[in-house]
Parts: structure tokens; sequence; C-alpha cells
């Protein structure tokens, strides 16, 4: 059975994402630092919480062990997407944007050169807010993703 991993450090479609695996038949994984409390989704039957410390990158990598192909991910963090795609895995951001292998490099390098622009004290401020729209543009493209890995693993 094919498995949703959800990057839940500031994910803010959790509950949908479980919602729309359950609905696909596939099992769900919520991997957090320790400063997340999962407990909120571990008593809901199908969904694993899986706490990790609180290093960096150390909710990745949790989830990166456990890939085979044919799995999907939820994550705001473009690494762990390329990471996952290298697996045979699919994966999503929470305003519904699927990863590419044919385009992941390149994301990788933006990615790079903002972070570098960043740290020389260009470009402040974050993302636009999240908004109903972005939640329901998730929702439909998780269906899609699941619907094409779920054949894919078939």
């Amino acid at each position: 059975m094919a498995t949703l991993y959800i990057d839940a450090d500031a994910c803010p479609v959790t509950r949908e994402a479980i919602a729309v695996a359950r609905q696909h038949g596939w099992q769900v994984v919520v991997v957090a630092n320790s400063t997340q409390n999962l407990d909120r989704y571990a008593d809901r039957r199908g969904v694993e919480a899986v706490q990790v410390s609180g290093g960096r990158d150390a909710a990745d990598f949790a989830v990166v062990e456990r890939l085979l192909p044919g799995d999907a991910v939820v994550t705001q963090d473009i690494g762990l997407a390329a990471m996952a795609l290298g697996r045979g895995a699919g994966a999503l951001s929470p305003r519904g944007r699927i990863f590419h292998l044919a385009t992941i490099d390149a994301e990788l390098m933006v990615r790079h050169a903002e972070a570098r622009l960043r740290r020389q004290g260009g470009r402040h401020g974050g993302p636009p807010k999240f908004t109903d729209e972005d939640r329901e543009h998730f929702i439909e493209q998780l269906e899609r993703l699941l619907r094409t890995c779920g054949q894919a693993s078939q």
C-alpha cells in the first residue's frame, strides 16, 4: 500500500492531506520536529505520527529513509522534494505545486541563489498569505498526484 508522508512543520494543509489520502486508501505518516504537537493526528485510524529531534532537516531525513517508489510527500522544502523525486516518489507543495524531475534542479538553483541574496541583506519578506483558493488548489492537485503515484506503484 502506498504512503503519503506529510512534512508537518508549518504545513497549513495537514488535515486536508490526511482526508484526501484516506479517501484514496493511502496510509499516512505525519512527520514533524519536537516543537510540533502531533497528538491531534496520532489518534486517527491509519495515521502514523513520527516525532523527530529538533535538528535541522531531521524531519526530511526521517521521511526520505522510509520512502518507496510510488509514495508521495507533501512539503514546502524543495530539497526534500528533490530527494523524494530521486527515490521515485511524488512531491507536492502545500499550495498545490507538483514538483517534477525535469525542473527540480533549476528550482534548487533558484533556492540557492535566493538564500545567498538573503544572506547578503537583500529581499526580505515571506510568501503571500495562504488563501482558501490555495487550499482548494492543493486538494485538487493532491488527488491528481495520488492517482498518478498510485498507478505507478501497481
